[in-house]
Formats: structure tokens, C-alpha cells, sequence
């Protein structure tokens, strides 16, 4: 564990010293009444660039980004034979922690779970991952604090484990260049695809969304990379509010802050 936050602290100053800050991006916040970060970085000038490098360095749970990671580890474990495996539904949930979302009560394989944020498949996968191999994939990985002490097999929604922006996006450069030998080039291609959120002439985005509710406040992410013409920029927007605060557009908010950003970069055409 030790040498696992001596890791994630060298990582963190060397990011510090090449980030840029940028207090306009704050605008796209501002207008969404939020507070957050978005942490980019421009793969082909090998750039970083934030709006607040401490946030982008703060470490909470991921939430549902993690399925990125966890698919890989999910498929690379032969837990599942494929994305397309069903899953059997256990017959209920915890609808006070997780809301009640009927539509995806029902047996479905990993796509599908991908697609739609279908908690429950991916904490049913977990239990048969194990607590172990997941310590192992995530050490060597460099991935967050590898805090897995928590019973719950839902380690990345509740509980100590968590995850900067910063060391997100530091992760996902290396799955795009498909870096890690310990996970096929199989697994690499299904998890690529199930990232696809939108394709549009000039771009495409892969991302995966999240939220969870621990510690009595909202915690929002939208992760994923940009793949246009002639290079790819890497994004985590993370935001963050008290539960008691009312804002009806939290769940957008992660999109909208993120986009609007992308397109003050010159990233994504004009809307």
C-alpha cells in the first residue's frame, strides 16, 4: 500500500508541474452551478490542461467509471466469455442506495449493463472477481488508492477506495495505446466499443459516465477521450455538491460543463 501512494504522490507533483490552468474554463461551471473540475489532456502535444489543479489531484470514489477499468478486468479474469454473456438478475436491489430503476431489473449481459449504468450486473461480476485479484489488477495499474477495505463488493460507489481526475486520465492514455500486456487485445477491443457515446462526422467520443451519493454528497464524472481526424484529448469532469442542495440539472450538468469546455478548446466544432 505504501508503495502504491508513494506512486500515485510522484504522480501527482509530475502533473502539477506540467499542468496548465486555465481560469476560463470555469465559465461552463459557473453557468451550470456547479463546483468541479475538468482535467484534459491533448494527446499529441502531450498537454494537460485544467481549470483547477487541486481538484484535478483531489481523490474520491469514481462511481461508475470505473467500468471502464472493470470491464477489462471483468473479461480478462474469463468471468464473463464475452460482453454478450448474460448475467442472471438476483431477483432485487437496494433501492435506497441505488434508486428504482424497474427498466433494468431483468437478466442482461455486460453491454447492455455498460450502456444503460446497470449497477447490479457489474456487482454481481465483482463478487466473482474477487476482492484479491482486483487488488492485484489495480496495483499494477497505478490505479487510485487500492482501498478495497470495505465489505461491499461495490468498492467503487461506496467506501475509502478512491481515484483523482488527474490519475484517471493517466490510466485511460494507457488503455487507449492499449499499454497494459496483462489484458488481451480482445478485451481492449470490446471495452472500446462499448465506450462509444457518440460518433459524429469529424468525431468520436468514448466515455463513461458516473455518480454516487456516499458521504452525504453528490459526486459526478464524465471520463472518456475524444478521437478526431488528427489527434485524441483525453477528458475527466468531475462535480460535486452538498445532497442538500437542490440542482435538477446534476445529471446533464456532467455532459453540458464537459462539452462546452471541449468546445472552447477547439476540440469540438461549435454547437
Amino acid at each position: 500500500m505504501r508503495s502504491v501512494l508513494l506512486i500515485l504522490v510522484l504522480a501527482c507533483t509530475a502533473f502539477a508541474v506540467k499542468a496548465q490552468t486555465r481560469a476560463s474554463l470555469n465559465q461552463p461551471f459557473e453557468e451550470c452551478h456547479m463546483k468541479g473540475s475538468i482535467t484534459v489532456y491533448d494527446y499529441n502535444e502531450k498537454k494537460w490542461i485544467t481549470n483547477d489543479i487541486r481538484d484535478s489531484q483531489y481523490p474520491t470514489l469514481p462511481a461508475s467509471t470505473f467500468k471502464i477499468v472493470n470491464t477489462l478486468i471483468v473479461l480478462e479474469t474469463g468471468v464473463v466469455a464475452d460482453e454478450h454473456e448474460i448475467v442472471p438478475w438476483p431477483g432485487s436491489t437496494d433501492t435506497v442506495k441505488y434508486g428504482f430503476r424497474p427498466d433494468i431489473y431483468h437478466d442482461m449481459d455486460m453491454a447492455e449493463a455498460f450502456k444503460r449504468s446497470a449497477g447490479w450486473v457489474y456487482r454481481e461480476l465483482a463478487r466473482k472477481v474477487g476482492r484479491e485479484r482486483y487488488r492485484d489488477y489495480l496495483t499494477r495499474l497505478h490505479y487510485g488508492n487500492v482501498d478495497l477495505s470495505i465489505a461491499d463488493p461495490d468498492f467503487w460507489n461506496y467506501g475509502p477506495f478512491a481515484v483523482s481526475p488527474a490519475n484517471q486520465l493517466e490510466v485511460l492514455v494507457g488503455i487507449y495505446e492499449e499499454r497494459y500486456p496483462f489484458f488481451s487485445k480482445k478485451a481492449y477491443a470490446t471495452l472500446k466499443q462499448l465506450m462509444i457515446a457518440e460518433q459524429q462526422e469529424g468525431y468520436t467520443i468514448r466515455a463513461k459516465t458516473g455518480w454516487t451519493m456516499e458521504g452525504g454528497k453528490d459526486t459526478g464524472w464524465w471520463v472518456g477521450y475524444v478521437e478526431t481526424k488528427d489527434n485524441v484529448y483525453f477528458f475527466a469532469t468531475r462535480i460535486i455538491k452538498d445532497r442538500t442542495t437542490v440542482n435538477r440539472d446534476f445529471n446533464k450538468c456532467r455532459m453540458i460543463i464537459t462539452k462546452k469546455v471541449l468546445r472552447q478548446l477547439g476540440i469540438l466544432p461549435a454547437a
